[in-house]
């Protein structure tokens, strides 16, 4: 693998819930600029990984840098400078979209003029100029997403985690995330984004890591972890073998899809 600028780097990550391991031995690798995808199937421990990795989950070993600070001796620093669009998104839903974003960047120590101007102009691009005064517990799947999207852009971090940042998103509102973050990487800042859908990751990240069982099985490049097929084909070729249950369904369910008699 050639020379690069390690936006994020975690070596020998772990962690362990009881008896079971997450996540074990984690050497991710993420360059500077760009979209990075983090793919595995459900249970694979992306979001374990990335809570560790942008410090919301201390690790039971292991370390993590974020364009090389240490994540979890230098805390403030490195989470001034990265965003964070988590799964299942709690927001502030008694607040306004407008009101929300002030209050992020208010908590970042942005001059207020400062945030008033960057969340009037994030609002405006988001789509939701119209929607800036109603209560976020109103506002849609797809609205919530792109005011979480605000809100950790507020303060232009340096890379930006989004964890399954499309499910449950309409086109249009897909649409309108894919072309924000496009904008963001083009100035040399780092999207890392976890999803399962490999059309998606296809279609927007250079880079690639796929995990499976708490491991990561293959990284670089996407082309050279595709190695000539579509990405789902090498994604099945590297965890579709699974070796327990009959996942073809080729025993049992005889009954399904019976006539009664």
């Amino acid at each position: 693998m050639a020379d690069i600028t390690e936006a994020v780097r975690t070596r020998g990550l772990v962690k362990r819930f009881g008896q079971q391991v997450a996540v074990g031995g984690v050497d991710l690798i993420v360059p500077q600029g760009g979209f990075a995808g983090l793919v595995g199937p459900n249970g694979a421990g992306k979001t374990t990984t990335l809570s560790m990795v942008t410090g919301l989950l201390r690790p039971d070993d292991g370390s993590v840098h974020i364009g090389g600070a240490d994540v979890w001796r230098d805390q403030v620093a490195v989470k001034a400078r990265i965003g964070v669009l988590p799964e299942g998104l709690r927001l502030f839903e008694r607040l306004s979209g407008r009101e929300l974003l002030s209050y992020n960047g208010q908590l970042r120590g942005i001059p207020k003029a400062e945030v008033d101007r960057r969340a009037e102009e994030l609002l405006n691009v988001m789509a939701l100029t119209g929607s800036a005064d109603k209560l976020v517990v109103d506002y849609s799947t797809g609205m919530r997403k792109k005011i979480g999207l605000a809100a950790a852009l507020l303060h232009n971090p340096d890379v930006l985690f989004l964890d399954e940042p499309f499910e449950g998103v309409d086109p249009v509102s897909a649409n309108t995330l894919v072309e924000v973050l496009r904008r963001y990487t083009a100035s040399g800042s780092t999207v890392v984004f976890s999803s399962h859908v490999m059309e998606l990751v296809e279609r927007l990240c250079d880079w690639v890591s796929v995990m499976d069982r708490g491991r990561i099985v293959a990284q670089g490049p996407l082309d050279e972890v595709r190695a000539g097929r579509s990405l789902n084909e090498a994604f099945l070729a590297l965890v579709g073998a699974r070796g327990d249950g009959d996942p073809a369904g080729r025993e049992g369910l005889s009954w399904l899809g019976a006539t009664p008699s």
